[in-house]
């Protein structure tokens, strides 16, 4: 076996002991890293830089139930019996747990460009998940058989032109019809990743007044339906996952497609962000991996003024203080896995909400920091969109992918902070002294 590169994999991929990881994730990292090599890794380049990947990828995802990884643990196993999946590249779905779902992020991002994997998971990281915690019986029965195994697709639509990480404000309003069947719906949402191919999206609507307790939550039919106008946006990274701006135009949707009660949206909303925001830190932290290994694996072949990179200290101070952030990441978001694996939702939703939203945010800093370090010290080459440094380019220009969606940065250190408080102050109260009471 060849000797690994510094940075290039996670300690306890490197041989040393971690109290985390069974034989049971053991098997599924390397079931998954083999699948990954087969059947994205290849071309995952080719398909950014295309700045589309193949409908074939998704259906081969399905196939292997390769998306369902992407659904919060411990998965709906009863529901994934009825269709037909009962394991993931061998692990039941019965044993699945957050270590399984963040070694599946952990390869995905190992292929360094993450707009093709992006591309077809975020209905069942994002889109699905409202569904089966706050959907009825009913709702599951008119969408489940068709979305989990990926018949259909679907993704999450939140955000807003007017409306980003301010989810109160959203703007799309939903009001029922006169004969009262349908909610007719009106408005625009932007930047909604995956919505230019997907069937339905779990949308944020306003069926009420102003403010956070106006909003609900609605299935809307996509693809195809009346009034639905799709288009997509060219950003800065990740181009081949979809990014897409839809407008509706009195979009008929049935009563029957509201999602849990009127009124509650803006709690289903943002129980579902502390889902992402973990994935979205899993997924970084590799990036983060993939960007300063390249950067490690360059310097120590390539020579200048005499002598190799690496044997200059201003190299080796920049590639020190880039792997000291992400091996804490690395560690953190392992601490975090672990939680969620002892917490029920409601306790983590509690307890894990406001540092979900810190690690998040630490984790585009730490991405940032490792991309800018690749690319500098990779030079020119790493200004460059081919050649030697074009994982670095490519994942640099990544970065504010990491540190926008999912809870812009600076608001989600402000709500982490916000929420330890909240915290504090509802702990604190419980300890006070009954009134009146002259105990100690």
């Amino acid at each position: 076996m060849a000797a690994q590169v510094p940075f290039s994999e996670p300690p306890w991929l490197s041989g040393l002991p971690s109290p985390y990881y069974k034989e049971t994730h053991r098997r599924f990292q390397k079931a998954a890293r083999a699948f990954i090599a087969e059947h994205l890794a290849p071309y995952a380049i080719e398909w950014e830089t295309a700045e589309t990947a193949p409908d074939s990828l998704f259906h081969t995802f399905a196939k292997h139930n390769m998306l369902i990884p992407n659904l919060p643990a411990p998965l709906p196993v009863e529901w994934l019996h009825r269709v037909g999946i009962k394991d993931i590249l061998g692990v039941p779905v019965e044993e699945w747990d957050y270590f399984h779902t963040g070694i599946y992020l952990d390869e995905m991002s190992r292929v360094g460009v993450t707009g093709p994997g992006g591309s077809m998971t975020a209905g069942h990281a994002f889109g699905i998940p409202p569904i089966i915690k706050f959907g009825s019986k009913a709702l599951h029965e008119k969408f489940l058989p068709d979305l989990l195994p990926g018949k259909k697709r679907a993704c999450i639509a939140i955000t807003e032109p007017g409306a980003g990480s301010d989810v109160a404000n959203i703007a799309t309003t939903a009001r029922k019809s006169d004969d009262g069947k349908f909610y007719i719906v009106n408005g625009e949402k932007k930047w909604i990743t995956n919505g230019f191919w997907s069937d339905y999206a779990a949308m944020a609507v306003r069926t009420g007044g102003k403010g956070a307790k106006g909003l609900s939550m609605l299935v809307v039919p996509l693809k195809g339906h009346p009034g639905v106008n799709m288009r997509r946006l060219k950003v800065q990274g990740q181009i081949s996952a979809g990014t897409t701006y839809i407008e509706l135009d009195d979009v008929k949707v049935p009563v029957e497609n509201l999602i849990g009660e009127e009124g509650q949206g803006m709690r289903y909303v943002m129980t579902n962000f502390n889902h992402e925001r973990l994935t979205i830190a899993c997924g970084v932290t590799r990036s983060s991996r993939v960007a300063l290994s390249s950067a490690m694996a360059y310097v120590l072949k390539r020579e200048a003024f005499g002598k190799t990179l690496v044997e200059q200290p201003v190299v080796r101070h920049r590639l020190a203080k880039a792997g000291a952030e992400l091996e804490m990441l690395q560690s953190w978001v392992e601490s975090f896995l672990y939680n969620m694996t002892k917490l029920t939702k409601e306790e983590a939703d509690a307890k894990l909400g406001g540092l979900t939203a810190l690690a998040k945010a630490k984790a585009g800093m730490v991405f940032n920091e490792c991309a800018q370090t690749a690319v500098l010290l990779f030079g020119g080459n790493g200004y460059t969109r081919t050649g030697q440094g074009e994982m670095a380019e490519k994942l640099y220009r990544e970065v504010m992918g990491a540190r926008i969606p999912g809870g812009s940065e600076d608001v989600m250190l402000d709500l982490a902070i916000r929420q330890l408080v909240k915290n504090f102050q509802r702990e604190t109260e419980k300890l006070d002294r009954p009134k009146g009471s002259s105990k100690l």
